[in-house]
Formats: structure tokens, C-alpha cells, sequence
């Protein structure tokens, strides 16, 4: 059974820092890309960043552009994106997903779903 779990989440004031982690599980990590996406109340949910997890690739959102990177540690089958310049607008549930393609910064086909972490940027 595929799993992924967020956690890192919590509150920074604004120009803070968090690294969020993505812990997969129950397949093979590197035959699926890795994505995070962010949604806050009332709002729809947003493609942040996409890793093609087998040669590293990556893209990202352009609000996110310059302040956050995702990247992996393959051996322990882990995502992470480091949010630099927290932002009051930043503020989200943020999830992680695995899927087939990243469609630039959206990933597509997503096959599964973490529970999402909370990150709350006061200013």
C-alpha cells in the first residue's frame, strides 16, 4: 500500500523558514514523481512544486520561485521543500502527492495523496 506522510509543518513569522518532509512508502520511489501542492480555506488548491524523482528535475510555482526548493534523499524515500521568505500568503495546508508526469510544476496523474501539514506565516 503506497503512503506518503507530510510533517513540518507549523507557524513562523513572515521571512521565516520551514522544511517540510514527504515520507513515502509501498512502492518503488523513483518510478513516481513527487509533488506539493498548498490550499487555504475558501481557496482552491494550487501546484507549488514537482520533482521527477528519478534524475532530479524540478519546477516550481511562480509565486514560490526563488524562495522555495524541493529536492529528495532517494535512500530514505523522502521529499522535502525548503520554504525560504515565509510569506503571510504562504500560509496553507500544504500537501504532498505522487503522480506520473510533472506537468511543468503541476504534477499529473497523481495515484496518491498525504494528509497534508499545516504552515501558518504570521506577519
Amino acid at each position: 500500500q503506497v503512503q506518503l506522510v507530510e510533517s513540518g509543518g507549523g507557524s513562523v513569522q513572515a521571512g521565516g523558514s520551514l522544511r517540510l518532509s514527504c515520507v513515502a512508502s509501498g512502492y518503488t520511489y523513483n518510478t513516481k514523481r513527487v509533488g506539493w501542492f498548498r490550499q487555504a480555506p475558501g481557496k482552491e488548491r494550487e501546484g507549488v512544486a514537482c520533482i521527477v524523482t528519478f534524475n532530479g528535475d524540478t519546477y516550481y510555482a511562480d509565486s514560490v520561485k526563488g524562495r522555495f526548493t524541493i529536492s529528495q534523499d532517494i535512500a530514505k524515500k523522502t521529499a522535502y521543500l525548503e520554504m525560504n521568505s515565509l510569506k503571510p500568503e504562504d500560509t496553507a495546508m500544504y500537501y504532498c502527492a505522487a503522480g506520473n508526469v510533472c506537468g511543468g510544476y503541476r504534477l499529473r496523474s497523481i495515484s496518491d495523496w498525504g494528509q497534508g501539514t499545516q504552515v501558518t506565516v504570521s506577519s
